[in-house]
């Protein structure tokens, strides 16, 4: 009855997402958006990916903890289960319906590799995993020499062909990560290397190579973020780091193809925020690639600061720039149209106490940036303050604040309407209303 039960939801959203992918193509630069909120965040820290036919990769709370999930545009959404321990969630959705991701399993450990402690509260060995046809499997870990596999490994992204992208452990000790201190959330011991799963086979990818000034590099970690269904891969090499969203202090921006590893160059400098965050260097990292292999990503400045990037074989790297007054920005995502979404902070956020919030943007291919905020209902009781993903119907999902400082995930979704009022007075008002959350969220943090 359960599996019944399953290939019924499975049903409902494939058959809901082909309508979606046929129906008439939506604006490409509208005027206005439909916002969706689609509810608390899980530990991935809300909705990571959006497919062309409206599918999302997620995570949903259960009784003991979260459970990774998939759902089109959130709704119908499919509890995957998990690998037996508390956490589970979902960082990759294919148009087929696999997912990929990563699970705490019942064993216990001494790493946090997932991030995932502070939800279940307790550190738990992390495995990959892919779903499909209702299954959820643990993906092979690394093996040294001997056959001795490492602990611990995690899912980023999934094409069409069921490639995943990722990031596993391997036996060797790290010598450059920080002391180990679970009271300043450093807990990685060993290294970890970006790795491409297909067909249940893993494959380490390279961290060594020539860089963009045609200097030989030789790092020992990295991690792939997203991979296309040409098979290229995305991500970092770098050293080890305390507590961050990857464990990884990126050094170089990378593209992987062909089983070779491309330096993508950087903007003069390697990202890190203002001293008085006290979140040190962060690196340079390359997020998200299209279909046609165009690449964002996020790359330190000349100046000291850190914005958004753009690099495709034609163009190499270019800045992005930041929306008009800000200091910062991230690249998170690119549509197979072109259209980037990320990240822009104003000089206020990136205080130690922030007197500004961090702002989703929007550039259309060849367009302007644009506050996302500016082109949603005014009265929205949402703010959006990251694009994570964008699909080829300008879809787009992230990370939202609500009034009480909780964070949510969002979608929002081209309604081609325009608003009589000024768009920049609308996200003035916005942002102000939203300030004293903003300053809880930095408290909690």
């Amino acid at each position: 009855m359960k599996s019944v039960l399953f290939r019924c939801q499975l049903a409902c959203v494939l058959a809901a997402s082909a309508l979606f992918a046929q129906s008439a193509a939506a604006q490409r630069q509208p005027a206005h958006y439909a916002v969706t909120d689609l509810g608390l965040v899980g530990p991935s820290a809300g909705p990571l990916v959006i497919t062309n036919n409206g599918l999302i990769a997620e995570a949903v709370p259960v009784s003991n903890g979260w459970d990774a999930a998939i759902s089109f545009q959130g709704r119908t959404q499919i509890d995957l289960g998990g690998l037996g321990g508390p956490v589970s969630s979902a960082f990759g959705v294919n148009e087929r319906g696999q997912a990929a991701g990563e699970a705490q399993t019942a064993d216990e450990d001494s790493e946090d590799f997932c991030g995932f402690g502070y939800s279940s509260g307790k550190l738990h060995v992390c495995e990959a995993f892919i779903w499909q046809n209702g299954v959820m499997s643990p993906l092979p870990p690394l093996k040294d020499a001997y056959g001795v596999a490492g602990k611990n490994a995690g899912a980023k992204g999934i094409n069409i062909l069921g490639q995943v992208g990722g990031v596993a452990e391997n036996t060797t000790t790290d010598s450059t990560c920080p002391p180990y201190s679970p009271a300043s959330f450093q807990f990685q011991t060993y290294q970890f290397k970006p790795v491409i799963w297909t067909n249940g086979e893993i494959q380490q990818l390279p961290t060594s190579g020539i860089d963009s000034k045609g200097k030989a590099f030789n790092d020992p970690d990295g991690v792939v973020f997203r991979i296309n269904d040409s098979g290229q891969a995305v991500g970092a090499t770098g050293t080890c780091a305390g507590f961050t969203f990857s464990n990884l202090t990126g050094l170089h921006a990378t593209l992987w193809q062909n089983g070779s590893v491309v330096d993508l160059g950087n903007l003069g400098g390697i990202a890190a925020p203002p001293p008085a965050t006290g979140l040190g260097t962060i690196g340079n990292f390359a997020y998200n690639v299209n279909r046609s292999g165009h690449v964002v990503g996020t790359s330190g400045t000349r100046d000291g600061s850190f914005h958004a990037f753009f690099w495709s074989p034609e163009t190499l790297i270019q800045d992005v720039g930041t929306i008009s007054g800000d200091v910062a920005t991230v690249g998170l995502a690119i549509s197979d149209l072109g259209d980037i979404g990320g990240v822009s902070f104003p000089a206020g956020s990136l205080l130690a106490n922030p007197t500004a919030l961090p702002r989703a943007f929007i550039r259309p291919n060849g367009g302007t940036m644009v506050d996302l905020n500016s082109l949603i209902p005014a009265n929205s009781d949402l703010y959006l303050f990251t694009a994570c993903s964008i699909n080829s119907r300008g879809e787009i999902i992230g990370l939202a604040l609500d009034v009480q400082g909780n964070f949510h995930g969002y979608l929002v979704t081209p309604s081609g309407e325009n608003e009589d009022s000024s768009t920049d007075l609308s996200a003035a008002r916005r942002s102000a209303r939203f300030d004293y959350a903003w300053r809880i969220v930095g408290q909690r943090l």
